[in-house]
């Protein structure tokens, strides 16, 4: 497998094999890319930034908290289609929590306020 490391701003081109059962990494300028090259290889994960409405019109920026496994970004994606915000957050509160049973939550970016009518 050949992928970029995300490590660092050096961007190392690795390659990752592997035989008998261990994962090797070369291409790597630090150990971080080793680390990184393994752990793509053998469980990739993911941190996702998405938009969710906000009632009355307009979108939210959120995220997930931390990284989780690559195979549920599109479960993740899913469910946070389905909210809409109807009150007020701020940047680093919780919008949904433990997003598709991935272990992480879905988290505002930024300040939200509604006006009481």
């Amino acid at each position: 497998m050949n992928t970029t490391c995300i490590m660092c701003p050096m961007g190392c081109a690795l390659t990752v094999t592997e035989e008998n059962g261990v994962v090797k990494v070369t291409g790597n300028t630090c150990p971080r890319g080793e680390k990184y090259g393994v752990s793509e290889y053998t469980d990739p994960k993911r941190v996702v930034t998405t938009l969710v409405k906000v009632k009355g019109g307009g979108v939210l920026s959120v995220k997930t908290s931390d990284a989780f496994r690559k195979a549920l970004v599109s479960n993740v994606l899913k469910e946070a289609a389905k909210v809409i915000l109807d009150h007020s957050v701020r940047a680093g509160d919780v919008v949904l929590p433990n997003v598709a049973g991935s272990g992480v939550d879905l988290i505002a970016t930024s300040d939200l306020s509604f006006s009481e009518k």
